[in-house]
C-alpha cells in the first residue's frame, strides 16, 4: 500500500504539469481529466506523508468536489437513476447517520451527571451563535434566497460525530463532547425547524411540522436503529428474547401496511396524522434495522469498524451530487461562499471557546466547546436541502463548508494537540479511542 501511495504522489507531479498545459493551451480536452486525475492521485498519495496523512478523507472530499465541476452531468442521472431522487437522499443520509449512531453509546447520556453545566453552554452556544453568524454573513454577502437559506440552514444543525474525532485528536474532554453531540442531536427534531423559522422564513417556505418530521426520519431514526444494536450488544438473554419479539411485530405491522393498512389510513386520516403514522413506521423500521445489524454483528463482529466508512461514502456522494446539480450558482458564488464557511467556522471556535471560558468552564471543556459550536452536521444539512428538493441551491453550503470544516478542525485540533493542559486527567471511551 505505502508503494502504490508512493507512485500516486509522483503521478500526482505529472498530472500538475499536464493540467498547466491544458490551461494555457485552452484544451478542455487535456487539462479536464488532468485535473481530476491530480485530485485523485493526490488523495491516494498524501497516504505516505506524515504531515497530510490525517487530510485524506478531506482529500477524497475534494476529489467529488473537482470531478463533479469538471464532469458535472456524469453525477447527476446514472441510466433511469435519478441520483438526486429525495428518497435516495433519504435512505443515504440515514445511512450515514447510522454510520455516526454506531460510534454513539446510551452510555453516553451518562455523562450528563458530570458534565451538566458544559452541556448547557455547549447547546446554548451551539444553537445561537451559528445560526446567528449564519444570517448575519446572509446580509452581509446578499446571497440568493436559497443559498442564503442553506447557510442558515447549516448553522441551525445540530453537530456531529466530526466534533468528537476533532476532540480525541487534541486531547480535551471527549466525555463532554460526546454528551454535547448526544444532546445536540436529540435537540434538532425540535431547534432547527424553530430557527429555520425565525431566521429563514423570509427566504424560503418554512413548515415547521413537516421539517422535524424530516429531521427525525433523517437523524433519530437511524441513530435509533445503532442505539437497539448498543442495547443487544450487552442485553440479557431475556432482554434479547424480548428485543426479537418486537422485531418481529414490526415487521408484521409494516407487511400489514404495506399490503392494505395503509390505504385505510390514507382514506380516513388527516395530513398530520397521516405524516405522524409515516414516522412511526420509520421509527419500527429502524427496530428491525438496529435488532437485524445485531444478528449480522454477532456473525461478524469486526463490521462495527467497517460501517464509518460507509457514512464517509455517503458524505462524497451529497458532495459530488450537490457540486453537480449546483455546479453554476457555484461558479458565480463559490469564491464568496468559501469566505463565508471560513468566517462562520472562525466564529464558532472564537466564541465557543471564550464565552466558555467566560461562564468558568477548565481550558480542556473549553476546548470542547470550541469544536462542538464550530462544526456541524453537513450530512443532515445536505439531506435536508435534498428532501426539499432544493440540493442545487439550499445544499450548496452543507458542500462548500463540509471541506473546509474538516480541514480546519484538524489544524485546530493539532495545534492544541501539542499545547495540552497541564495537570488535567481525560477520559477516552473505548468506542471512540478504538476509531483513531
Amino acid at each position: 500500500m505505502k508503494q502504490l501511495q508512493k507512485i500516486c504522489l509522483s503521478i500526482s507531479g505529472i498530472t500538475v504539469i499536464a493540467l498547466l498545459v491544458g490551461l494555457v493551451m485552452a484544451n478542455p480536452a487535456v487539462w479536464q481529466p488532468s485535473a481530476v486525475a491530480l485530485a485523485v492521485s493526490f488523495a491516494i498519495g498524501i497516504g505516505c506523508l506524515s504531515a497530510l496523512k490525517n487530510y485524506q478523507y478531506t482529500a477524497w472530499i475534494i476529489v467529488a468536489v473537482v470531478a463533479a465541476m469538471v464532469y458535472p452531468h456524469a453525477f447527476l442521472k446514472w441510466g433511469p437513476v435519478d441520483l438526486r431522487n429525495k428518497w435516495l437522499i433519504l435512505v443515504i443520509v440515514q445511512m450515514v447517520m447510522f454510520g455516526m449512531g454506531i460510534q454513539m453509546s446510551i452510555r453516553d447520556f451518562s455523562g450528563l451527571a458530570s458534565t451538566g453545566k458544559g452541556v448547557l453552554i455547549g447547546l446554548a452556544c451551539h444553537f445561537s451563535i451559528m445560526p446567528l453568524m449564519g444570517f448575519l454573513l446572509t446580509r452581509i454577502f446578499h446571497f440568493e434566497p436559497e443559498i442564503a437559506a442553506g447557510i442558515i440552514l447549516i448553522g441551525s444543525c445540530s453537530s456531529g460525530l466530526a466534533s468528537n474525532v476533532m476532540v480525541y485528536l487534541a486531547r480535551a474532554n471527549l466525555v463532554l463532547s460526546v454528551t454535547v453531540t448526544a444532546m445536540a442531536t436529540l435537540a434538532a427534531p425540535f431547534l432547527t425547524p424553530l430557527l429555520m423559522r425565525l431566521l429563514a422564513g423570509t427566504l424560503i417556505e418554512v413548515k415547521f411540522v413537516n421539517m422535524m418530521m424530516e429531521i427525525i426520519k433523517i437523524v433519530i431514526v437511524p441513530i435509533g436503529a445503532a442505539f437497539v444494536h448498543d442495547y443487544l450488544k450487552r442485553a440479557s438473554p431475556k432482554g434479547k428474547k424480548v428485543t426479537a419479539g418486537i422485531a418481529v411485530c414490526c415487521m408484521v405491522w409494516l407487511a400489514w401496511q404495506y399490503l392494505f393498512l395503509w390505504d385505510v389510513f390514507s382514506q380516513h386520516f388527516s395530513d398530520p396524522a397521516l405524516q405522524s403514522a409515516s414516522v412511526f413506521n420509520f421509527l419500527t423500521g429502524a427496530f428491525i434495522v438496529g435488532w437485524a445489524y445485531h444478528q449480522l454483528y454477532s456473525r461478524f463482529p469486526k463490521i462495527d469498524a467497517y460501517i464509518p466508512y460507509l457514512s464517509m461514502f455517503g458524505i462524497v456522494y451529497f458532495t459530488t451530487v450537490t457540486t453537480a446539480a449546483g455546479r453554476d450558482n457555484l461558479l458565480n458564488v463559490g469564491l464568496l461562499l468559501f469566505l463565508a464557511s471560513v468566517i462562520h467556522n472562525g466564529a464558532g471556535y472564537f466564541f465557543g471557546y471564550w464565552l466558555s471560558r467566560l461562564f468558568k468552564l477548565d481550558k480542556n471543556s473549553a476546548r470542547t466547546i470550541a469544536f462542538e459550536v464550530g462544526l456541524q452536521n453537513g450530512g443532515m444539512a445536505s439531506g435536508l436541502a435534498g428532501t426539499m428538493g432544493k440540493l442545487a441551491t439550499v445544499g450548496l453550503a452543507a458542500a462548500v463548508f463540509s471541506p473546509w470544516m474538516n480541514i480546519s478542525g484538524s489544524i485546530l485540533a493539532n495545534y492544541w494537540r501539542k499545547r495540552p493542559v497541564e495537570d488535567k486527567i481525560i477520559q477516552y471511551p473505548d468506542n471512540l479511542s478504538s476509531q483513531s
